[in-house]
């Protein structure tokens, strides 16, 4: 009878430890998809940081990137397991609408307004902003608009706002929203010699730079943070919740922080972990 009892004992043990082990097991076979912006592809970012992760953790991510409102949208329908987006407003409405679990923040870096080397504007060398759009809209010198309610785009319809213009009823043929993302938007500021807003990240990483500089920089008001948000599985059962939450776990953990803050390009930081901070 001791002998049974003992070998029932250490059968259940084997059993509840197959069940515990269960979820980690599949979380490290899992592949889940992450909807983001293109300023995180871009600029390179999740090129540097996905191997890691995978190496950490056997999770495979795709990531799936698009302007900030239209990554949201994709939360929205389930077709993501984490969004990983820069606009905070936009966030917090989406956490509102029970779309998602509950926002992180993991990084930030800042946008900068990029101009024609020329600066027939004359603003560059100014940290103000809004006296920056302000002199463009008043001389109607090119402007490129992403107009694609990316975290980016969402930023620039603010400053016009801080700048007292309404850039809906003001803008005319000087002003083209081209509907796409960064990198698209900096080529076609490259060709048009434009003025437009872009991320730092994705700006230090560009290639194609041909006549552009930064003309301002330096205003608060420029400040751009990231954070990154689980969908809610209990909206879209079809969410990866476990290895999902594994990836928004390592990228606020130490580790995970540390790999963003070593992605350079040229020696120069591209974003800056904040991770810990409660009020970003």
């Amino acid at each position: 009878m001791n002998i049974r009892r003992r070998l029932f004992t250490l059968l259940a043990v084997a059993v509840l430890s197959f069940i515990a082990a269960a979820p980690a097991a599949l979380a490290q076979k899992a592949t889940i998809l992450v909807a983001s912006t293109t300023s995180t592809q871009d600029s390179g970012l999740f090129g540097h940081l996905l191997p890691l992760f995978k190496a950490a953790t056997g999770i495979e991510v795709k990531v799936v990137a698009l302007g900030t409102g239209q990554a949201l949208d994709v939360g929205r329908r389930g077709d993501a397991d984490v969004v990983f987006v820069h606009a905070r407003p936009e966030e917090e409405k989406f956490l509102a609408e029970g779309y998602g679990v509950r926002r992180y923040p993991v990084m930030y870096n800042d946008f900068v307004l990029i101009g024609p080397g020329s600066d027939p504007a004359g603003v560059k060398g100014s940290t103000d902003i809004a006296a920056a759009l302000r002199a463009i809209k008043d001389k109607k010198l090119p402007f490129i608009s992403r107009g694609d309610r990316s975290g980016t785009h969402v930023a620039e319809l603010r400053l016009w706002k801080d700048a007292g213009i309404d850039i809906t009823a003001d803008r005319g043929d000087w002003y083209k929203a081209i509907g796409q993302g960064m990198g698209a938007a900096l080529n076609t500021a490259a060709a048009a010699n434009a003025y437009l807003l872009a991320d730092r990240g994705t700006w230090l990483s560009f290639r194609n730079k041909a006549d552009l500089a930064i003309v301002v920089q330096g205003d608060k008001r420029l400040f751009n943070q990231y954070g990154v948000i689980l969908v809610n599985p209990a909206r879209h059962p079809t969410v990866q919740k476990e290895a999902g939450q594994r990836f928004i776990d390592w990228l606020i953990s130490p580790q995970g922080q540390r790999a963003i803050a070593d992605y350079k390009v040229g020696g120069e930081p591209l974003f800056f972990p904040n991770a810990g901070d409660p009020n970003a």
